[in-house]
């Protein structure tokens, strides 16, 4: 599980700089300035999530189980927030109208949401040996 979590982090990552670049450089032109500040929320959550996936499948302090738990959850947050972010920036330069599921935006922002919470619940949870 630890491979597939570092493979897909360092593919959200790697798409992120690519959107990134693609929003800074090509849509300039072609969409609004608040178009293109939603368009870089949707990459920096992105990215966020993609680091975090990173240190989830790097680290010992989470079982295999609630990794497993966070990755799905964070995986999908990604789609349906950043995804559906995307889209709505990019709205008039498509012929489908994002607008209609734009509802799936808030969605994908709880499934972070839970993921964020489950991983601070991990933590509590874990025993500590050289705290004092």
């Amino acid at each position: 599980m630890n491979k597939k979590i570092l493979i897909t982090a360092s593919i959200f990552g790697l798409l992120a700089v690519i959107f990134g670049a693609f929003g800074a450089h090509t849509l300039k032109e072609l969409i609004t300035v608040e178009a293109q500040q939603t368009f870089e929320t949707g990459v920096r959550y992105q990215m966020y999530h993609a680091i975090l996936l990173l240190f989830i499948g790097c680290t010992t302090y989470i079982q295999q189980k609630t990794k497993k738990t966070l990755y799905y959850l964070i995986v999908s947050g990604i789609i349906l927030f950043s995804g559906s972010i995307y889209g709505l920036a990019t709205d008039l330069l498509t012929t489908f109208n994002f607008k209609t599921i734009g509802f799936i935006t808030p969605i994908g922002g709880l499934l972070l949401i839970l993921a964020w919470g489950l991983l601070f619940v991990n933590f509590l949870k874990m025993e500590s040996k050289n705290d004092a």
